[in-house]
């Protein structure tokens, strides 16, 4: 094998184990919070359900990262190799001041800035104006449903503020897009999905959450707090693992696209399938990431953001790891930190809007924005430098 290849892969298997270090936070960030466990226990149970992930679910999101970003007919190893060390320096630079960013949006980043360093805007799969026509009015008709319903539910209550209309039409965009991918009328992949999930990943995580959380709370309004906690902290480790193996389904997948595609640019295999060696390969290395643990990016999510109680961890989790499995199941890769810092606002959102943290949640949000465009400018300046060095003999 090249040892071009073999570095390649290598970095891969790095990126995938620096997705661990600062994804960790997203599986036992409650579980810490609520001290259903003590933080060495919380990793090694996200440690061990992130490497069954990926072997509960199909390859597709390794299909997306692989030939849905970037034409395969523009990917060489060391566009491949620049990309990956463009996003592998953004998730380690954030991980070290323990800020909580998505490893996959950073992946995203840096195959659209190596493509485009090496090829120009043309390297890019971009969605057909068709498409985003009939994702927009899509999200037009949810947002102007979602409005009026909640305004008028809002006017109701005699609670009637303008805001009750933006808040609405989020709700009303983060249901409809959704709904229509999963009954087929919308067909949407690439960096369209991956850009429009940025803001319905978290808003999903937030309103399952909160929904979750406040029908628990009226369920069980007549338990003694003790005996609730005592109860939830145990079904904690239920829903921690079902979100670790979201986690790990969804988020592993990134460095096997990676290698398949390094396999594939390589002529080491025919076609786009990923091998059964990559896939454990991949997942070992994210779940060695989430043992090891980002204990800054914990501490931010576990205690930063706001104060969980057993059930809101129970709430928060659950709902992490169904927005994660169900856009695993659409091929869609998706940020777990997005999901489950929406989550972890939904289930603080119950006790009123002064329970959130919403100076540190800026914070987390702007690293989001920054993520895809700093990580392509990184990857992008990686390429060139590599070029002027080495020349075009990968």
């Amino acid at each position: 094998m090249d040892p071009i290849i073999v570095l390649g892969i290598l970095l891969a298997l790095l990126f995938n184990f620096a997705n661990g270090l600062n994804d960790a936070a997203n599986s036992i960030a409650t579980i810490v919070a609520t001290k259903a466990l003590t933080p060495l226990q919380a990793v090694l149970l996200a440690g061990v359900f992130n490497l069954l992930g990926p072997l509960l679910f199909t390859t597709a999101i390794a299909a997306t990262i692989g030939k849905g970003i970037v034409d395969p007919v523009f990917l060489t190893p060391l566009l491949i190799l620049m990309a990956m060390l463009g996003a592998v320096l953004w998730v380690f630079l954030t991980s070290f001041f323990g800020i909580p960013v998505s490893s996959s949006h950073a992946l995203i980043g840096g195959l659209l800035g190596a493509g485009m360093a090496a090829a120009g805007t043309g390297a890019v799969l971009w969605p057909s104006i068709a498409v985003i026509r009939q994702t927009a009015l899509y999200a037009i008709a949810g947002a102007f449903i979602g409005a009026i319903i909640t305004a008028a539910v809002a006017y109701r209550r005699d609670d009637f503020k303008p805001w009750n209309f933006i808040v609405g039409g989020l709700i009303g965009v983060t249901v409809i897009i959704p709904f229509a991918i999963a009954a087929g009328f919308l067909k949407i992949g690439g960096i369209l999905a991956v850009v429009i999930f940025i803001v319905i990943s978290p808003m999903l995580g937030f309103l399952s959450a909160f929904v979750l959380a406040g029908l628990i709370a009226c369920i069980f309004h007549n338990y003694h707090p003790r005996r609730l906690s005592r109860h939830f902290k145990i079904l904690q480790i239920f829903s921690g693992s079902f979100q670790a193996i979201g986690h790990g389904s969804n988020d592993a997948q990134n460095a096997m696209g990676i290698i398949t595609a390094m396999l594939l640019a390589g002529g080491l295999i025919a076609e786009f399938h990923v091998p059964l060696w990559v896939i454990f390969a991949s997942s070992l290395a994210i779940s060695l990431g989430t043992l090891f643990g980002g204990w800054r990016v914990i501490d931010r999510m576990a205690n930063k953001i706001t104060r969980i109680r057993p059930y809101q961890g129970f709430s928060a989790s659950t709902a992490a790891g169904g927005v994660l499995s169900l856009m695993t199941a659409f091929g869609i890769p998706v940020s777990t930190t997005h999901a489950a810092t929406g989550a972890i606002m939904g289930v603080g959102t119950t006790r009123g809007y002064s329970a959130v943290k919403w100076g540190v949640v800026r914070e987390i949000l702007i690293a989001w924005i920054l993520t895809i465009p700093a990580s392509a400018v990184v990857s992008g300046g990686c390429y060139l430098i590599a070029l002027a060095l080495i020349g075009e003999v990968f």
